[in-house]
């Protein structure tokens, strides 16, 4: 005999708990007691449902002291220029050094919305076109998110 055939042996005397349980195949667990059925089911109830994303998101955004808004249609046709397999993240830097640019600040970050339009199509097809709103609050932070429209 081996030793881990032993050590299986010694193992046996032990009473399982619930830690054993999980380790164990699904064939062990498939009879279990009332007491472990009613504890499933209290635990399963005791989280409660979690707030909507978007609920959140609309918060955090009212939430910013809006000081300048502005509207741009940006054409991303020179990014097209860019070797296949850059042209997204390039498109995401020209947004960033645009607001930079316009609103007079370092400090620029894209909204999770407007980071997925440019990567909507995958890393070698970013968007021709797009209108983006840029918004500076008391800071001198500057969000990018996507305007109306396109």
């Amino acid at each position: 005999m081996t030793k881990k055939e032993v050590a299986l042996e010694d193992d046996a005397d032990i009473e399982p708990s619930t830690q054993t349980d999980l380790a164990k195949p699904e064939a062990g667990k498939a009879e279990s007691t009332e007491e472990e059925t009613e504890g499933l089911g209290s635990e399963a109830k005791a989280p409660e449902a979690p707030e909507t994303p978007g609920v959140e998101e609309a918060a955090e955004e009212e939430e910013v002291e809006i000081v300048e808004e502005k509207f741009y249609d940006l054409n991303l046709r020179r990014i097209w220029t860019a070797p296949r397999e850059k042209r997204t993240p390039r498109a995401v830097r020209y947004v960033r050094q645009y607001a930079a640019q316009r609103m007079k600040t370092d400090n620029v970050s894209l909204s999770e919305e407007t980071n997925s339009l440019l990567w909507k199509r995958g890393i070698s097809k970013p968007p021709r076109k797009i209108r983006i709103r840029v918004v500076k609050d008391k800071e001198g932070k500057v969000i990018v998110f996507p305007g109306e429209g396109k």
